[in-house]
């Protein structure tokens, strides 16, 4: 018997199945991407927590160090951070033109002294 050689391939059934699979993509992704699953979320009768101030350390373009708005030394900024609860949360907002160890002292001093909720603030890198 003679082989027939194939002239072409059928792939409407190929086609088919990934069509399928497409829907099945689409479908879920939009239920997750929406949030459109209804979910009625238990309430819990609880008193509100104290509100924790975040602590701002500021740190200008002249590598100063500033606390509450007040500049300090470096020896200075240890001993006022000796003093704040280590549950605080920090936000250091430094200018971007300051030397990277200013930067990298203060990072090191605020972990050494046990403190463990550190935020840098930024700015959004659209131009407005």
């Amino acid at each position: 018997m003679d082989e027939k050689e194939f002239t072409r391939i059928n792939f409407i059934p190929f086609i088919d199945i990934m069509l399928v699979l497409l829907t099945i993509v689409l479908v879920t992704s939009t239920f997750i991407a929406t949030g459109s699953i209804h979910v009625s979320l238990p309430r819990a009768q609880t008193e509100k927590a104290p509100a924790i101030k975040t602590l701002t350390i500021t740190i200008d373009r002249h590598g100063t160090i500033y606390l509450r708005g007040h500049p300090l030394s470096m020896g200075q900024f240890t001993m006022a951070m000796e003093k704040i609860g280590r549950e605080t949360p920090v936000l250091i907002r430094a200018d971007k033109d300051i030397t990277l160890q200013i930067f990298v002292d203060v990072i090191t001093k605020i972990k050494d002294l046990g403190f463990h909720k550190i935020n840098l603030q930024t700015q959004d890198g659209r131009e407005t």
